[in-house]
C-alpha cells in the first residue's frame, strides 16, 4: 500500500513531467523507469504514441494504454531468451476491468473523445487525476501480483525441454 506521502511525491513527479511537456502514456512509464532507477528514452518515446487516445486521434485513453505498458515494463517478455510472465495479461486484464468501470461510470467511455467530451479544456482538470489514479491501480496491482516495484522484472527463462525430435535428428537436439 503507497503512503499518503509517497503518492504526494509521486503525483508531483507526474505534474513535474507534465509541466516538461510530457503526456499521460509517457508519464506512466517515465514513472516505472525512474522507479527502477533507469533511464530509457526509446521506452518514453514509444509510449508517446499512445497519447491522446492513440495519436491524438481520441480512441482508448493514453493512461490505460501507458499503464498496460507499465505492467509489460515488469512482466513482459524483453529479449529472445525471455518468455512473458504468465501473470501478464491477467494483469492487463484486471487493469482494464478496473478502468472500464471507473471512467464508464464518471464519463461514458473510455476513449479519450469521451472522457474530454467536446472541450479540449476539461483535459487539465481530468487527465492528471487519471494518470494518477492509473499509476496507483498498477502499483496496486503489481503488488498483489508480487511484483517489487523498485526491483522491476525478473525475467521468466524458458525451460529446456527435450523434443521427440532429439534422438532421431542430432541438429534438432543441438538448438
Amino acid at each position: 500500500m503507497l503512503s499518503t506521502n509517497a503518492v504526494s511525491e509521486d503525483f508531483g513527479r507526474m505534474m513535474e513531467l507534465a509541466r516538461q511537456g510530457f503526456h499521460c502514456s509517457d508519464i506512466l512509464v517515465s514513472m516505472g523507469l525512474e522507479a527502477q532507477a533507469k533511464v530509457n528514452p526509446d521506452a518514453v518515446r514509444l509510449a508517446s504514441a499512445l497519447a491522446g487516445g492513440i495519436g491524438s486521434s481520441g480512441d482508448i485513453c493514453g493512461a490505460f494504454t501507458g499503464g498496460a505498458c507499465l505492467l509489460g515494463l515488469y512482466a513482459g517478455r524483453g529479449a529472445l531468451d525471455e518468455e512473458e510472465d504468465p501473470r501478464l495479461r491477467v494483469m492487463i486484464s484486471e487493469l482494464m476491468d478496473w478502468f472500464s468501470a471507473e471512467q464508464e461510470k464518471r464519463y461514458g467511455g473510455i476513449h479519450c473523445s469521451e472522457i474530454i467530451g467536446d472541450d479540449p479544456q476539461n483535459m487539465p482538470m481530468r487527465c492528471p487525476q487519471i494518470v494518477a489514479a492509473v499509476y496507483r491501480r498498477v502499483r496496486t496491482i503489481l503488488d498483489q501480483h508480487g511484483f517489487d516495484w523498485k526491483a522491476g522484472p525478473k525475467p521468466v527463462r524458458p525451460k529446456k525441454t527435450t523434443h521427440s525430435c532429439d534422438a532421431a535428428c542430432p541438429v534438432a537436439a543441438r538448438l
